[in-house]
């Protein structure tokens, strides 16, 4: 009987795992949260109320500024997974990607109604902007000259 306790109690642990506590509550979660519930599209995918799970799955690279994470959407017509990824960029989070995925049915981009919800434009990972410095031509300005014939001739 102990042993039975104790591996109870250990299986109990690991299903709360401190990190997931954390992604739960990550900004971009929260962000997508926010949105799912609140969305016509998904309402008419899944039904209303949509209900999100705290579960959530994936990584979120403080150092690096990088997060791709996942997490349970369920209605009383359906379920699905919510993709959201996100990008740090100058200390603040922001979503680069939110979508749906239902279990039926075609996923459901809604990375452009979080934009229109919340009047910010997602992130954009450009390492040049703002720098005025650089003397390198722009793209549209540099031409590519190809010797006649074949390739390889």
């Amino acid at each position: 009987m102990h042993r039975t306790a104790v591996a109870l109690a250990l299986v109990c642990a690991l299903t709360i795992v401190p990190g997931c506590r954390r992604l739960s509550q990550h900004p971009i979660v929260k962000e997508a949260v926010a949105e799912v519930t609140a969305n016509e599209r998904v309402a008419a995918a899944l039904g209303s109320p949509v209900a999100c799970s705290a579960g959530v799955r994936g990584t979120a690279n403080e150092t690096d500024g990088i997060a791709m994470l996942q997490f349970d959407a369920t209605g009383p017509k359906g379920s699905g997974i919510v993709v959201v990824e996100g990008k740090k960029t100058a200390g603040q989070w922001g979503v680069t990607l939110l979508e749906l995925r239902p279990a039926a049915g075609d996923k459901l981009s809604l990375t452009a109604d979080l934009e229109a919800r919340t009047g910010t434009d997602t992130p954009k990972f450009d390492p040049a902007a703002g720098s005025s410095t650089s003397s390198a031509p722009r793209p549209s300005d540099v031409e590519i000259v190809l010797p006649p014939g074949p390739p390889g001739s």
